[in-house]
């Protein structure tokens, strides 16, 4: 407790420099991570690297963050709500409409300053190895925006094994190092690849006594889901049980955990489908897809022990705070049938196979399905792109030797803008004014957690305050214990909800009609937050999957008749889905 204190001490001071005894922060981003897909959380997967890094910090029941990865990613990195800081959607999926917003453009502002410029100007050495997906172009990359060793694929994801675009939307993997055009070894596979350049950045420039700043976005478990065999062949069987009953599992240990409260419920999404209706063949393919996934989440919690075991044989452990957090829910976009020859031909075009026998491996296409996505998830409605908090609520832990958590659990609601004012407050860091160079930039919005320090069960955010949220037009307010929250069709009813969070994380028992002041109450303060941040509508016929194929069409027109294979398979499922939906009269999540 004493070494946490006089971190907050060093704060308050705001010393012009770092010096040797400021701690070292390494900032783990998993990308596309279920709620429950760790141990800590109720997962059967193994990762014991992070469950013991839970085990000796803070483990977070009530972390929230945007729906949808470069959102995320520029508030982790600035503080600053994403509509005012440049990416209010991943640029792939903007229409052109709010594409002539200068606020709508998908690539981080120069009017927010990263945590890596704020660390760098205190004498940290700055370094990324990973997904950056916050600009491509001059002047976007990391190593213009506070970095000082990079090693980045500039893009929404890529392959794990080769360089390689995973979608026809992209000519080709667009990898940079130190802001330059980079080729991957023959030997690459993602995780293991990022953690070694992290080790190499950080072993580099160790000799100097200067504290380090390490940031390491793994493209684990983004598409396509990929993993070594050897951690493949540990999951053999155990997805052979169904997507329904590995929901139920997690949530019953998630409960047992405390991670969520005991009586919590859940609902059952209308886009699951029932298991017992496969065939044999169909149950064994689906299992080993997530098995699949599972070997991806394995071997990175591995990589991430490997990191660990560096920084304790070099003696840097006992000085380093590491957060481990994840960008939006597990991704939902598999194809219920991968092997359809729609989807076979989509990835026969790209390069890739969707074979049984191969499947994760090199030159293979892998993606669970949204049934597997609600187990990622569990007990939690909904997934990535969408406002339930499935795609919302994801794992945090913040662990280190210097901090005093001592494995606690903490249901204080926190949002990923708070993660950037604690690592300041952490590393007595002044926070950015409202002009810096002569420009005039965003004030941080977020808040340190490190009144959790003395008070786990404590509030970071008072009750009374409002936290405004929209991507794509699927949208939510949080206030207190309390949430509003509105997802569009076909897979959202289109209309606004009201939720106790606190009680019933998985969103089943709406209050709206049992709360009318407090329901309309907080949409008046979402139209303020509208109005504040400048959210634009989009049109009544948006498609965040059309969407994409459509800007990529708009880029690459020379590759329309590939695109629009793939447009055909992305979109039949979710076609085929909208007409069963309306036939059944069924509207989002089904009880």
């Amino acid at each position: 407790m004493l070494m946490i204190l006089s971190l907050v001490a060093v704060s308050a001071s705001a010393e012009p420099a770092a010096s040797t005894g400021s701690p070292n922060i390494v900032l783990i981003l998993a990308d596309d991570l279920g709620f429950t897909d760790l141990g800590a959380y109720g997962s059967e997967m193994n990762t014991p690297t992070l469950d013991a890094l839970a085990r000796d910090g803070l483990l977070f029941a009530n972390h929230h963050t945007p729906a949808s990865c470069a959102p995320s990613r520029a508030m982790l990195l600035t503080g600053v709500d994403s509509h005012r800081a440049g990416v209010p959607n991943i640029p792939e999926m903007i229409p052109p409409d709010q594409k002539d917003q200068a606020h709508y453009q998908g690539v981080l502002g120069r009017n927010v300053v990263t945590l890596a410029t704020l660390l760098q100007d205190r004498g940290y050495h700055t370094y990324i190895a990973g997904k950056w997906h916050l600009g491509s172009r001059p002047g976007e990359l990391p190593s213009q925006r506070g970095f000082e060793r990079t090693f980045i694929l500039a893009d929404s994801g890529a392959d794990n094994w080769e360089q390689k675009p995973y979608l026809p939307i992209y000519e080709k993997a667009n990898w940079f190092s130190d802001g330059q055009e980079a080729e991957l070894p023959e030997d690459f596979y993602s995780s293991t690849f990022l953690t070694d350049q992290t080790i190499d950045f950080i072993q580099s420039q160790r000799s100097d006594g200067r504290p380090f700043f390490a940031y390491l976005p793994f493209q684990a478990v983004h598409i396509p889901v990929q993993a070594p065999q050897e951690f493949i062949d540990r999951y053999d069987g155990v997805y052979d049980v169904g997507w329904d009953s590995i929901r139920e599992a997690r949530h019953r240990e998630a409960q047992r955990l405390g991670v969520i409260p005991a009586e919590s419920q859940r609902v059952r999404m209308a886009t699951t489908e029932d298991w017992d209706a496969l065939t044999p063949e169909d149950q064994r393919y689906q299992a080993k897809r997530m098995a699949v996934y599972a070997g991806m989440v394995e071997a990175m919690d591995f990589n991430i022990g490997r990191l660990i075991d560096y920084l304790k044989q070099a003696g840097l452990y006992e000085n380093t705070i590491i957060f481990f957090t994840s960008d939006n829910g597990a991704e939902a976009s598999g194809q219920p049938n991968q092997g359809n020859l729609p989807s076979r031909l989509a990835a026969s075009a790209q390069g890739y196979r969707t074979d049984y026998e191969d499947l994760g491996l090199k030159g293979s296409f892998n993606a669970i399905p949204p049934s597997f996505a609600s187990a990622a998830v569990s007990p939690l409605a909904y997934y990535k792109f969408y406002a339930g908090e499935g795609g919302m609520r994801v794992p945090l832990i913040i662990s280190g030797e210097p901090l005093d958590w001592q494995g606690q659990t903490t249901h204080a609601f926190t949002y990923v803008s708070d993660l950037a004012p604690t690592i300041l407050e952490l590393t007595g860091t002044p926070a950015p004014g409202r002009y810096r160079g002569g420009r005039a930039v965003e004030p941080m919005q977020g808040r340190s957690v490190m009144p959790l320090v003395s008070n786990p069960s404590g509030e970071v955010h008072p009750s009374d305050e409002s936290i405004g949220y929209e991507l794509a037009g699927n949208a939510a307010l949080f206030r207190g214990n309390y949430k509003i929250v509105f997802n569009r069709g076909p897979i959202g009813d289109d209309r606004w909800h009201l939720y106790n969070i606190a009680m019933d994380p998985g969103e089943t028992l709406d209050l709206a009609a049992r709360e009318p002041a407090l329901f309309q109450e907080m949409l008046g303060e979402y139209e303020r937050y509208v109005v504040a941040n400048q959210v634009l509508p989009v049109p009544a016929d948006y498609d965040a999957r059309v969407q994409v194929i459509l800007n990529g069409l708009h880029a690459r027109g020379a590759k329309a008749v590939l695109l629009g294979v793939l447009l055909f398979a992305l979109t039949l499922p979710f076609l085929l889905f909208h007409r069963a939906r309306n036939k059944s009269g069924q509207s989002g999540p089904a009880a």
